[in-house]
């Protein structure tokens, strides 16, 4: 199997360039450009998919870039690689980093702040017969308010960090990568993929993680659950809770699954499901299955994961437990009235 994805990582590159410089005016001119007709776009709540380049170019990149004024992509993982899920196959590119800008105009009812604002994000790009045919951009909207100043959730069990990009600085492969070293890559993260989706070993918690994870692992999650560091403070800050406030845990799928070099991912539509048991982010029981819609990138370090970053859709997760999220925070969004700095009441 090739492993010289050239080509496509090229053709993103060409529009990310061309999306990052346009007026807002010509965006959608810029999406037509490089989007097949048959285009299928798969956001975060309150965008979800979206199967019409201009209605994304309308809906979420135009009010985005008018929020977020001169607002720069600043990469911090760029690879390519072959879909390993058979089924979906096709060539993917990976890109992930922040959008970054001056919060000067409201955005989906978050308050402007006027001060720098860094939006996580990542996206994965189908690319076919020299068109971009499907998109997953995840973006971490909680992450957004918080920095404007509200409370979209109770208080996480880990931190809030504006997050940085690999501690090597080697995760934007804009050449050709060793394709041993990504099969290494995709083994250790297929290993991984068994042991979590078992949740009933018969080793601890921080035994298993150690099958798979680096002792200093960093796990940079979501707001609401946050970032955290070594094996023992992820399984009691995020793992360990996770796993005992969720039942119900519905065998993992997802749509794409890849690895270039060191670094690889996958994202799922939703990954997998499972029903709040009670305490799982400071919220309560519910009787209702909801989705993860998840998208996860990995750093190897020899034979073990060292970083890795994790999106997930919470806002569509809680809005499927009949909570808007959103919309009780900002209580501007859906014109709900909120506590002070937004908190939910």
């Amino acid at each position: 199997m090739s492993a010289d994805f050239r080509n496509e990582k090229q053709l993103v590159r060409n529009y990310y360039a061309r999306l990052d410089s346009a007026s807002e005016d010509d965006i959608p001119a810029v999406l037509d450009a490089f989007t097949s007709t048959e285009y299928l776009w798969r956001g975060y709540h309150p965008f979800n998919e979206i199967t019409s380049a201009r209605e994304v170019a309308e809906s979420f990149w135009q009010p985005l870039r008018g929020a977020l004024v001169t607002m720069q992509r600043r990469m911090d993982v760029f690879m390519a690689g072959q879909n390993t899920i058979v089924e979906n196959g096709g060539v993917w590119v990976v890109s992930m980093g922040h959008l970054m800008g001056l919060f000067d105009h409201s955005w989906l009812g978050i308050p402007p702040t006027g001060k720098i604002a860094m939006l996580r994000y990542c996206e994965f790009h189908r690319v076919k017969n020299d068109k971009i045919t499907e998109t997953a951009m995840y973006f971490d909207i909680p992450h957004l308010m918080v920095q404007a100043g509200l409370q979209p959730f109770p208080p996480q069990t880990a931190a809030h960090l504006v997050q940085p990009g690999p501690m090597t600085h080697e995760g934007v492969m804009f050449e050709t990568q060793d394709p041993v070293s990504g099969q290494k890559t995709l083994a250790v993260i297929e290993d991984m993929i068994c042991d979590l989706g078992q949740w009933g070993s018969e080793l601890s918690l921080e035994d298993e993680l150690r099958r798979t994870w680096a002792e200093d692992m960093i796990w940079w999650g979501p707001e609401g659950i946050g970032a955290t560091y070594t094996i023992d403070r992820y399984a009691k800050q995020h793992s360990g809770p996770f796993r005992a406030t969720l039942t119900n845990r519905s065998m993992t799928t997802h749509i794409a699954r890849l690895a270039e070099g060191n670094f690889g991912g996958f994202f799922g539509w939703p990954n997998f499901t499972a029903t709040p048991s009670g305490g799982f982010m400071g919220m309560p029981s519910t009787d209702t299955p909801a989705e993860f819609r998840v998208i996860d990138i990995y750093r190897r370090e020899a034979d073990k994961l060292a970083e890795n970053w994790v999106f997930i859709d919470l806002l569509h997760f809680w809005n499927m437990q009949g909570v808007d999220i959103l919309a009780r925070t900002t209580g501007i969004y859906a014109g709900h009235e909120t506590g002070a700095n937004g908190a939910l009441m």
